[in-house]
């Protein structure tokens, strides 16, 4: 049973609201997001898919590094899953107005895997073009360099929500800290890294013991992230929804 409904707050503390946040006047720093960030010169979002508050909250003890940062919980939009919630991430939009509505959508009198970009047909990427299906440029019209899995370049969904962000693709965490850094001395005023393990490893064995030592080894891998953070940089962790 659940106590109370919950309801994305979309003029609030949102994922809607990180990027614009970050992208957006430091004088126009939303109170919920740390201070710290308003005076930021270079900053990473390094968003965790599947990471949510309470989760983290009933695992402090294993993970020292982000137990030591400065947080507090938002919200995730309605539906809470991850081609609906990355959407409304990278352009600060509810799923409404980018119309990423969902895992399937009905297109074209057509059913769309939207991760896999796909329809009962195959590959789906000439048939719903993603720029047509998704217009809205993503980082307020920026392109800023996005680290994510290399396999992950050509998607529909990559697409959909990232493009036309320069891509940085990695095969490993240490090589994304590695590509990270590299883009951070090379001036880089905002990275966005993106890592799906987590919401994988939760999904095929729940939240038990393989998920701890998935959610330690993230935290290890925060710490190496704030090590390659140059002075006056900034490191923001997000989920894009939770697990229940």
């Amino acid at each position: 049973m659940v106590d109370q409904l919950v309801l994305p707050d979309y003029d609030g503390p949102c994922i809607t609201n990180i990027v614009p946040a970050l992208l957006g006047p430091p004088d126009e720093t939303p109170a919920w997001m740390p201070a710290v960030v308003a005076d930021a010169s270079q900053v990473v979002l390094f968003v965790v898919d599947g990471l949510g508050w309470e989760q983290l909250q009933a695992r402090l003890p294993l993970v020292a590094t982000m137990a030591t940062m400065a947080s507090s919980p938002i919200t995730t939009v309605a539906p809470s899953t991850t081609s609906t919630a990355l959407t409304s991430i990278t352009t600060g939009l509810p799923p409404g107005e980018h119309g990423m509505v969902g895992y399937r959508m009905a297109v074209h009198g057509e059913v769309l895997n939207v991760l896999r970009w796909s329809t009962s047909a195959g590959d789906a990427r000439q048939s719903i073009p993603p720029s047509k299906l998704q217009p809205t440029p993503p980082f307020l019209g920026e392109r800023p360099p996005v680290v994510t899995r290399a396999e992950y370049r050509r998607s529909g969904f990559t697409g959909a929500h990232l493009d036309p962000a320069r891509y940085w693709g990695y095969r490993t965490l240490s090589t994304m800290v590695t590509e990270v850094g590299r883009l951070l001395r090379s001036s880089e005023p905002f990275v966005y890294a993106y890592y799906d393990g987590l919401d994988k490893v939760a999904h095929e064995y729940g939240l038990g013991e393989h998920y701890d030592a998935e959610l330690q080894w993230i935290d290890h891998t925060i710490d190496r992230l704030l090590a390659v953070l140059p002075r006056g940089g900034v490191l923001v962790v997000t989920a894009d929804h939770g697990q229940v």
